[in-house]
């Protein structure tokens, strides 16, 4: 299947914002620098993308309408996620950030109570569906398997730097994204609403930025160029791969699960990378196992995902042709 490929492949681009933290960490560079400087790239990319579709002046107007959710979930799904990312980038390889980040599997399930749905004109909050839980525990024993060998050679202050950012940032995406998407409906598209959470978010970027440049100076022409490469490959060639692959099977449940269970290969892509780029050591032992459990339980998340799906969609009517 094309689509499957196709989310292969932007999985493999996800993976060079992990790959790439890690490098300017080892090389010197702020983190600082690293989350801030990516947003800044992805704006006139994502600028010139919406005001080619003609769809700029929605932007504005929903923006300019109702400022303060913009500000502050654009806020949260950005700044409070990207930033602790790359301050966790410090304290350990790469690959292992992006088996951490996993746990925002887990984060959505535990999120959905924050959310409504309408059925019959009437709104009922949502409930943790307790086979995904399950799931998802499964995935965070993988997180903590992964964790345990990196465990033994930090001491309890690097643990917590290196993974409660992590955390705060697995919860913070989905948050931020799913709190945009309920404010915005259906009135922007998703070219649109990422415009616009990025222009929402500049303000902590330019405050990060700016802190920035008076404690550790200019970011190097070698920064500028990986953060660069960041935004470009995460934040623009990914994203736009991803939703192209989801789009083409939006329709079919089955094709659409599969192709959302692509991004378990964001972490193999990452431990690769860094073998391959960084000469970081392969993972063995328990982390080999974690990584495994981790794929292995996002795989059947998507599997029971389709299946829920499939016995909550209502069969067509079948329509009787009547003689002429």
């Amino acid at each position: 299947m094309k689509e499957i490929m196709i989310g292969i492949t932007a999985s493999m681009f996800f993976a060079v914002t992990f790959i790439l933290n890690r490098s300017m960490e080892l090389d010197g560079g702020s983190w600082l620098w690293s989350s801030s400087l990516r947003f800044f790239f992805m704006l006139p990319f994502l600028l010139l993308i919406v005001l080619v579709r003609g769809n700029g002046k929605q932007v504005l107007q929903e923006m300019t309408g109702r400022p303060l959710p913009w500000l502050v979930w654009g806020t949260v799904g950005f700044g409070l996620f990207y930033a602790p990312l790359t301050y966790a980038a410090s304290y350990g390889p790469g690959w292992l950030v992006a088996g951490t980040w996993q746990m925002t599997i887990v984060a959505g399930t535990l999120l959905a109570p924050l959310f409504f749905v309408t059925n019959g004109g009437e709104k009922a909050r949502n409930k943790i569906e307790v086979r995904a839980l399950c799931i998802s525990l499964f995935i965070l024993l993988g997180v903590v398997l992964i964790q345990l060998p990196q465990a033994e050679q930090l001491n309890l202050g690097q643990i917590a730097a290196g993974i409660l950012p992590v955390v705060l940032a697995a919860f913070a995406y989905p948050l931020g994204n799913r709190k945009m998407m309920e404010h915005c409906g259906s009135r922007l598209d998703t070219f649109q609403r990422v415009l616009g959470m990025t222009i929402a978010s500049l303000p902590l970027w330019i405050i990060l930025s700016t802190y920035g440049l008076l404690t550790v100076g200019a970011p190097s022409s070698e920064q500028l160029l990986q953060t660069f490469i960041v935004g470009i490959c995460s934040g623009v060639i990914a994203t736009t791969l991803f939703f192209i692959a989801t789009d083409r099977v939006r329709t079919h449940q089955g094709k659409l699960a599969a192709v959302e269970a692509t991004q378990s290969t964001q972490v193999l892509f990452v431990m690769l990378g860094e073998v391959v780029l960084l000469s970081s050591p392969l993972p063995g032992g328990l982390a080999a196992l974690g990584l495994f459990i981790i794929i292995a339980g996002m795989v059947l998340h998507s599997y029971f995902t389709k299946k829920l799906s499939t016995r909550k969609q209502p069969a067509a009517p079948i329509l009787k042709e009547k003689g002429l």
